[in-house]
């Protein structure tokens, strides 16, 4: 037989590193449920029978918790804790015995139907961190039928040699038991990189690489593979130079860990001394083991929507928001800056809040929302300035148009903790308060603004969008979507000037200060305080020891004199 040709493909990255074994397929397509009619004298008995898979499902998953725990401490093993609140929900069991009572149906079906519904409400969401938090629901339901229908796990122990496994999607606890046996790298279809089963993975230290589509067709007999998850790659049937250049890479890679571990918990600054501030975005609490691990100076932007979306249909209560405020601040080195509320537009804010828009991007989103439904977002409020008192929480207000914004929230917050302080709860009404520069006018407003807010915070996703007047979830336009289009760089130097001259601090977040290759161009345009991923925290302090800072001004200046993105991108090239 003729040896298989090299099959080269491309995904994206979850975890990285190198793997190198026989490539594996693991079936793993969602159960078969049928729909049974159990009639109105089956529904006691097909309710016990949920309510013992529920049960049996909540000691899986505290077994599983346990054993991650013993391995990598409770930070990771609290990415199990999703899976317990869902299970202990009261609005997702009680929405499953509702469809069988009313529909005398099997638990089976049930549970198929209500996971449906909702995972179809997270599909809708626009911000890809959020819409991923869907899967812990797929995961639950998984666990679910697998007590219901029944199923065995699949297990690979029996297999000799390191393997590479290839699958549809895998849950965290699949990723766990398979990454504990001889497993050393996975490659899915579906997945995101903040899903559950990609913290396991970089964990494990076992490299993992998602949407690569048709693995299921793949000839796979004989096939050894590579997989880079940096570069998100899976190479089928290697020659020995795939083989030779893939080792040379691992072994390159394996260095710039070193030196990156060196300088996780060093400052940020260039070769000439300039400070540079890094902080972490963080949108579960359980991140912050990563905020820790990775060198955060404290959390420069916590998006409070996925509590929000947990809790949907239901608005999160005060003392839900306090206890993820709370914790966010003993585990944090630094301030916790918190973003009010900014999921408006998207339909599952539109269901849950009764909103209706045309033009969701353009309408009642940010704190136009807050402003509008004050009664709905008092607890998050009276949360915030009760955290307050706990640390150094900082507000943060997005999509800020106008002063009048500012102005109309602070009598709000006035309002809020006017109403605390009468109820004798301890709070901090003092605490710094920012405006998020998104919109056009807050930038060209900078100068004003500064002179109503404690602090400027620059969001680059959004900025670009507005600017350019570009849908960034849409993939028709997304040549369009450049964000280093001379008019966004004019944006960011106008508002690094009005920080400076109001003696305001201007900090930055976005897809712009997470990528090293653009530091240098942050340092020259006078931003010197960014938040990001926390794993691109250590590969960031390593391109500013690069960096001298007149060069960097310099290469600033000529960047802002630029005609296109395509001419910025070729200066930053040389």
């Amino acid at each position: 037989m003729s040896p298989a040709s090299v099959r080269q493909l491309r995904g994206r990255s979850l975890a990285q590193g190198f793997g190198r074994g026989a490539a594996i397929y693991l079936q793993h397509r969602e159960m078969e449920v049928t729909r049974i009619s159990i009639g109105a004298d089956g529904v006691a008995a097909e309710l016990e029978r949920l309510r013992r898979a529920i049960e049996e499902t909540q000691k899986d998953v505290a077994k599983t918790r346990s054993r991650i725990g013993e391995l990598f401490g409770e930070e990771i093993a609290g990415i199990f804790e999703a899976h317990r609140l869902i299970l202990e929900d009261s609005a997702f069991s009680g929405a499953v015995e509702t469809a069988i009572r009313e529909q005398a149906v099997n638990a089976e079906w049930a549970v198929h139907q209500v996971s449906r519904d909702l995972s179809e409400r997270f599909a809708q969401i626009e911000d890809e961190t959020l819409r991923e938090r869907g899967q812990d629901l797929r995961d639950v339901t998984r666990y679910l039928l697998r007590r219901l229908v029944g199923g065995e796990h699949q297990d690979v122990s029996d297999i000799d040699g390191d393997l590479i496994v290839l699958a549809d999607e895998l849950t965290p606890e699949e990723t766990l038991r398979l990454g504990r046996q001889d497993v050393v790298g996975f490659v899915v279809e579906k997945g995101g990189r903040n899903s559950h089963s990609a913290i396991v993975a970089r964990a494990l230290s076992v490299p993992m690489i998602a949407g690569v589509r048709g693995l299921e067709d793949l000839d796979l007999r004989r096939a050894e593979a590579l997989v880079d998850g940096a570069a998100g790659t899976l190479v089928l049937h290697p020659s020995a130079e795939h083989v030779e250049e893939f080792e040379a890479r691992a072994a390159a890679r394996a260095e710039l860990d070193r030196s990156q571990a060196e300088l996780a918990h060093e400052v940020g600054k260039t070769s000439d001394g300039v400070r540079v501030e890094l902080h972490a975005n963080v949108e579960v609490a359980e991140e912050m083991a990563d905020v820790r691990r990775f060198g955060a100076e404290g959390v420069g932007l916590y998006r409070s929507e996925f509590l929000y979306i947990e809790r949907s249909p239901e608005v999160p209560t005060e003392e839900e928001h306090l206890a993820v405020l709370a914790e966010l601040l003993k585990a944090s080195a630094g301030p916790v800056v918190v973003r009010t509320f900014d999921l408006g537009g998207r339909k599952v804010a539109q269901e849950m809040l009764q909103v209706e828009e045309r033009n969701p991007s353009l309408g009642q989103r940010g704190i136009r929302l807050t402003l509008a439904r004050r009664e709905t977002f008092r607890a998050q409020l009276r949360a915030i300035y009760r955290a307050a008192a706990l640390g150094d929480l900082r507000v943060l207000l997005p999509m800020v148009g106008s002063i009048e914004d500012v102005v109309s929230f602070r009598r709000f917050a006035e309002e809020v903790c006017t109403d605390l302080a009468s109820e004798g709860l301890t709070h901090r009404a003092d605490c710094a308060l920012g405006a998020m520069i998104e919109v056009p006018s807050a930038a060209l407003m900078a100068n004003e603004l500064a002179r109503h807010v404690d602090f400027l915070a620059i969001g680059t996703n959004d900025l670009v969008q507005y600017t350019l007047a570009v849908d960034r979830s849409n993939e028709t336009v997304a040549d369009y979507y450049q964000p280093l289009h001379p008019a966004v760089l004019r944006l960011l130097r106008a508002v690094s000037e009005a920080g400076a001259q109001a003696g305001v601090p201007v900090s930055l977040c976005g897809e712009i200060a997470s990528s090293p290759e653009w530091s240098e161009l942050l340092v020259g345009l006078g931003l010197t305080n960014w938040s990001m991923s926390p794993r691109s925290i250590p590969q960031v302090k390593l391109r500013l020891r690069q960096i001298d800072s007149a060069s960097a001004r310099a290469l600033a200046d000529r960047c802002l004199a630029c005609e296109s993105s395509l001419e910025v991108e070729k200066l930053l090239r040389r």
